[in-house]
């Protein structure tokens, strides 16, 4: 008998994981709040389940021999973790939190015992959430910003959706889907209970840099240069230049034997053009 995946809350790398995971012999189920999405994923071949379903949600986490976790938390901490009531895991479990827990260190670098800074709410209830699985041993792996094949600079440049903001000094890091993925297995190949790992590329940088790169191997054109500030950007945006860091992904590479595919984003841009050219 296959050992079973449970995702609880199947999107953009619950996806990606998914995939890595099923080559890896694994049965997948995932969790889907709707008939619409619990259909597409049936079609798929995952065992989908509604998460108010809570007798069928107990059944598949106890079968499960790994569980994935990847709801955003609210005021209380994380949603999996108040449906699920999870004893001390007896299995690997991953929390999926945000390297938006390290709050604003002026463009220096942040490893996973540095202070836990948040800056805004969702940081703060991310720090949360953390606490509550690391209390059960679970693993925490700290993302930054996502990009793969349907969300990318590349595609908002032909869009026209892309917004070229700049904010002197500013630099983030960024983490292909597919090196999401390969982490997460090398985790579960690899188990450290408890464990808090940083999940990103090699090289931080500046969100108009890497615009203005995807532009140079498009040809596509640059949009205007806006300021950070402008009070035509989101509030969601603005925050997001509010914090300026670098992230350090040395202990996943030690303790998990985990290289990426795409160190940087050249890497992984340039695989993301060649298969929309040769669509």
């Amino acid at each position: 008998m296959k050992a079973r995946l449970l995702i609880f809350g199947y999107g953009f790398i619950g996806a990606a994981f998914a995939t890595a995971a099923r080559a890896a012999g694994y049965d997948i189920a995932a969790t889907a709040r709707t008939a619409e999405k619990r259909g597409e994923l049936i079609a798929q071949g995952v065992a989908a389940i509604d998460p108010a379903d809570r007798n069928a949600l107990a059944q598949v986490y106890a079968e499960a021999g790994a569980v994935l976790i990847t709801p955003a938390p609210d005021d209380g901490g994380c949603p999996a973790f108040a449906a699920l009531t999870p004893a001390p895991a007896q299995k690997w479990i991953g929390y999926l939190s945000t390297t938006g827990v390290y709050g604003d260190r002026g463009g220096g670098w942040v490893f996973e015992d540095s202070a836990l800074l948040p800056t805004v709410v969702e940081g703060r209830r991310r720090a949360l959430a953390e606490s509550q699985w690391l209390e059960i041993g679970a693993q925490v792996f700290r993302l930054p910003g996502l990009y793969g094949p349907g969300r990318n600079v590349i595609e908002r440049l032909k869009t026209g959706a892309a917004r070229r903001v700049h904010k002197p000094g500013h630099v983030f890091s960024r983490l292909h889907h597919d090196d999401c993925a390969s982490a997460l297995m090398a985790s579960l190949n690899r188990p450290h209970p408890g464990g808090v790992y940083n999940l990103c590329d090699d090289e931080p940088a500046a969100a108009d840099t890497v615009l203005e790169w995807a532009a140079a191997l498009t040809g596509l054109p640059l949009p205007p240069v806006i300021a950070w500030d402008d009070p035509s950007l989101s509030s969601r945006m603005r925050r997001f230049y509010n914090d300026n860091k670098r992230v350090s992904n040395a202990r996943a590479k030690a303790e998990l034997g985990w290289q990426p595919r795409y160190p940087t984003y050249r890497e992984g841009l340039t695989a993301i053009w060649n298969d929309l050219r040769h669509k």
